[in-house]
């Protein structure tokens, strides 16, 4: 692990400006964006579950196997930091996400993400009970203190109306999981600037949000305080939009721009590049 990058990575969430963090689905994804000059990545559990053809959330040993193989791909590929998302720890118990946090320091991340949704998120009980999601946290904090833990929150995710839904449970919920060592919370799913300005206000640690098109820009979410604003599967949503939209195209004969396409040579370069 670099104690360098993971010092870094904690600066990145106090500096003027908040920490805008692109997610990324696989070692090509990761390098392309870091070259483009992002000072920190962030990986995608939709992203790497959805190109092994498995759902998102599930705690499927698969995805966990392919998270931990992509973070030890980038930290001999990355020179910026680089943080990792394992769901809710896939299904394990707090000594089992406890040793796969400490796997992935070893790998070289300076960060995970964990969230407190249950697998699926349906029904009357939706999320974990906070006392519960307190032992994951401390466990990671336990077996790799020096990660930046950011703690997902899914009060507001995956709702009819995350707009109505009162803030009280999410605070609640902040408070237990500050208190276990998370350095970090993350709400999904709040774009209004009322609830967004209220999270800022209330919790006494770096908040991020989840960028939303269409809604608060980033320079918005700037002023009224966020200090991390994450694209989510954004990313990788777009780059399977493109490349049906573009196959469309060319099956129907419509003419096309491949100027601002990157070469073959271009992502073999990306490719071949190692950390130096």
């Amino acid at each position: 692990m670099s104690t360098d990058r993971n010092r870094a990575f904690h600066a990145l969430h106090h500096g003027d400006e908040p920490l805008l963090l692109p997610n990324a689905w696989d070692a090509a994804s990761a390098t392309a964006l870091a070259a483009a000059g992002h000072a920190a990545v962030g990986t995608t559990s939709l992203g790497i579950a959805a190109a092994l053809g498995e759902p998102d959330g599930q705690g499927s040993a698969l995805v966990r196997e392919a998270t931990v193989a992509l973070a030890r791909r980038l930290g001999s590929r990355l020179t910026c930091p680089y943080t990792v998302d394992i769901e809710g720890g896939f299904g394990g118990g707090p000594e089992e996400v406890g040793r796969l946090a400490r796997e992935l320091a070893d790998a070289g991340a300076s960060g995970v993400n964990l969230e407190d949704g249950l697998p699926g998120r349906t029904g009357d009980e939706p999320l974990a009970p906070a006392g519960r999601q307190a032992e994951l946290i401390r466990a990671v904090k336990e077996y790799a203190p020096g990660l930046f833990l950011n703690a997902r929150i899914d009060t507001h995710w995956l709702v009819d109306d995350p707009a109505a839904r009162p803030l009280d449970e999410t605070l609640a919920r902040a408070e237990t999981y500050l208190a276990a060592g998370a350095d970090g919370i993350f709400v999904p799913g709040v774009a209004g600037e009322e609830a967004v300005a209220t999270l800022v206000g209330a919790v006494p640690a770096p908040l991020n949000v989840l960028y939303a098109p269409g809604r608060l820009s980033l320079a918005r979410l700037a002023e009224l305080g966020v200090r991390r604003v994450s694209t989510g599967s954004l990313l990788f949503r777009s780059a399977l939009h493109t490349a049906v939209t573009l196959a469309g195209a060319i099956r129907e004969g419509a003419p096309e721009d491949g100027a601002a396409v990157p070469g073959y040579g271009e992502i073999q370069r990306l490719a071949a590049r190692q950390e130096g």
